[in-house]
């Protein structure tokens, strides 16, 4: 299973970093004119749950890239031998798989309404079809999938921490995007919150 991972994980994160995430931000801006990608660099709670969501993105990459090239100092994240067996990984693999899978079926539903962080400039539809009729959030769900996903793959001090750090920014940022689609969308969203729940 390790032999596989070593091949298996830079594929998956290039896939899932193309079609999750970029694919869908460029289909967005040339159908739209509209650049997706929100990011700020005031000291908002906002912008600095992105700045750090990024980080633990790249720490997600990070990892994968030296666990499949660079094996002697994959060491130094200290890999937590007792949870190292076949069983664990293969079902981190399948949540993997199952997270990209439910992203991008995600990302099909939301269309034009997708954004990377939150647009005060352009006011998007409230999307309610497809994942959005049983989960508020299906991407970020997918994404904290994915972490633990990546967490039993490769068990790690390191993957344990990006688990953490990813969950406790996800649940502030799905709070922060709850409040901001309040204030769009009034009454239509709160009606939506009523009959959705925000997870599953």
């Amino acid at each position: 299973m390790e032999t596989f991972s070593k091949f298996s994980l830079p594929i998956y994160f290039t896939l899932f970093f193309g079609l999750a995430l970029f694919l869908p931000s460029y289909r967005v801006w040339k159908t739209t004119g509209v650049n997706p990608y929100n990011f700020g660099t005031s000291d908002s709670a906002h912008d600095y749950i992105d700045r750090n969501f990024r980080l633990v993105m790249i720490g997600c990459a990070l990892v994968v890239i030296v666990f499949a090239f660079l094996p002697n100092t994959y060491q130094f994240f200290l890999p937590i031998p007792y949870l190292a067996n076949n069983f664990l990984a293969l079902i981190g693999q399948i949540l993997l798989f199952a997270a990209l899978i439910w992203v991008l079926i995600a990302q099909v539903h939301m269309q034009k309404s997708w954004r990377i962080g939150l647009d005060e400039d352009v006011k998007t539809e409230l999307v309610q079809i497809g994942l959005f009729k049983f989960s508020r959030n299906p991407i970020f769900l997918g994404m904290r999938v994915m972490l633990l996903g990546l967490f039993l793959t490769l068990p790690s001090a390191i993957t344990f921490t990006i688990l953490v750090v990813g969950e406790l920014l996800i649940q502030i940022q799905v709070r922060l995007e709850e409040e901001f689609l309040t204030r769009t969308h009034g009454e239509n969203y709160l009606a939506y919150q009523k009959q959705v729940r925000r997870w599953i």
